[in-house]
């Protein structure tokens, strides 16, 4: 069986959802499963991380330099966590066959903390579903790792069983420190994982990373190691006397990987306070309305993350700047964002969300500044989504809050429009 049929094959016994954007050596995996082609890769995993808070485990199919796009809500799921298995479906070009370069994707693993799985062509549904159980495992993004070697060679058919497990979000209670630590704890368990997988075979000779050596019959005579969990690293120093790699020297560099010891993760009461807005904020009246109505919200960045602060329990997730409206459109169908944040890297979300007819209410708090980090001018967001027909509503307009404060049959944009109290500071208050 061809590599890139057996994939597909792999992906869609473990996947209930596939999302794409087309590029070399990817885009038959694509469009073999049927993937939903996306305005970017960023929205892309946006729509994934959604999947995955429904309980949907959700692949995302790109290629290496798409993996770029999308790093600000795939490094930040690492802190927040998940709950279905989500894992990108990276196609990387090492001879730059088809690509403007030759960037090797398994340095994201490093920087994402995150579980890297390179099949090998004897276990590539064995590696697809590992690669979905690891994300669910371990609650974060993984990385399958595919190259023009494995999707053209031929590989042995399988047929894996399915065994999804849960994730879990960082508790509310934890500070950002405290996810960041939350997070960076599993590092050691991912190690044992990784050493411990029946799919690596360590023979202490030459190892074949992935799909190195496929069709060179000396090394496998000589019955050499197949190194597939690439990051965490498989193996330390001095156990194979020689690494054979499809791009960069990635698994030789990281063989002397320590994981971090174990930091009981920082929760606010450890600290003695939390912030909530500003006294006097605009928008407070809304966060109250969805509260009482019991309207759950994807916040993004900004100050939309104090809602998941006390006294309120809108949102229990973020994802990063721009993100609230692609995840809110796969799972909460209501998105929170403010008027930079939109326009910073919101709107292409949005855009799919109109062009594709997805039911979804998005909340624009609209102050014309970046109240998180020091009050500086925002552009007004008006003209740049005019074509989005939006409810324009003034912050203390409570009937019409009410009114607009629903879950939405349709694409809806309610911009809430409010002015920062003079001598705006987040409020500081102790536990």
């Amino acid at each position: 069986m061809k590599g890139e049929d057996a994939i597909t094959m792999a992906l869609l016994a473990a996947a209930d959802r596939f999302y794409g954007v087309p590029g070399f050596p990817v885009s038959g995996v694509l469009e073999k499963t049927g993937a939903e082609s996306v305005i970017n890769e960023k929205v892309a995993i946006e729509y994934a991380l959604g999947d995955s808070l429904s309980g949907r485990r959700a692949a995302v199919i790109l290629k290496n330099v798409g993996l770029n796009a999308c790093a600000d809500p795939f490094v930040e799921a690492t802190t927040q966590g998940l709950l279905a298995g989500v894992v990108i479906v990276v196609g990387d070009d090492p001879k730059a066959e088809g690509s403007q370069n030759a960037q090797d994707s398994r340095y994201y693993g490093e920087l994402a903390e995150v579980p890297v799985i390179e099949p090998g062509p004897e276990n590539v549904h064995e590696a697809v579903e590992e690669a979905f159980r690891a994300s669910e495992s371990f609650s974060r993004i993984a990385i399958l790792r595919l190259t023009p070697d494995l999707l053209d060679a031929v590989v042995s058919p399988g047929n894996t069983e399915r065994k999804g497990k849960t994730g879990t979000i960082a508790p509310l209670n934890l500070t950002m420190k405290g996810r960041v630590e939350r997070a960076r704890n599993m590092l050691g368990p991912m190690c044992e994982w990784s050493k411990q997988s029946p799919l690596n075979r360590m023979n202490g000779t030459t190892a074949l990373v992935g799909a190195a050596g496929t069709g060179d019959k000396a090394n496998l005579s000589r019955g050499a190691s197949r190194i597939i969990i690439v990051y965490p690293p498989a193996a330390g120093p001095g156990i194979c006397k020689e690494v054979q790699e499809l791009g960069r020297p990635f698994v030789r560099e990281h063989q002397r990987m320590v994981p971090p010891a174990y930091t009981d993760p920082e929760r606010r009461e450890d600290r003695g306070f939390y912030r909530s807005f500003c006294k006097g904020c605009p928008f407070i009246l809304a966060i109250k309305v969805l509260d009482e109505r019991g309207i759950t919200v994807t916040c993004d960045a900004g100050c939309c993350v104090l809602c998941m602060n006390p006294p309120f329990r809108t949102s229990f997730v973020s994802y990063g700047m721009g993100s609230s409206i692609g995840v809110a459109a796969k799972s909460t169908g209501v998105a929170l964002t403010g008027d930079y944040a939109l326009l910073h890297s919101g709107l292409p979300a949005l855009i799919d969300v109109y062009e594709k007819k997805t039911p979804l209410l998005c909340i624009v708090m609209k102050n014309n500044c970046m109240g998180m980090t020091g009050g500086q001018r925002a552009y007004d967001i008006l003209p740049y989504i005019a074509w989005a027909d939006p409810v324009i509503c003034r912050a203390d307009d409570e009937t019409r809050l009410r009114e607009m404060l629903v879950l939405p049959g349709s694409p809806v944009v309610l911009v809430i429009d409010g002015n920062c109290p003079e001598g705006r500071h987040h409020e500081t208050v102790e536990c």
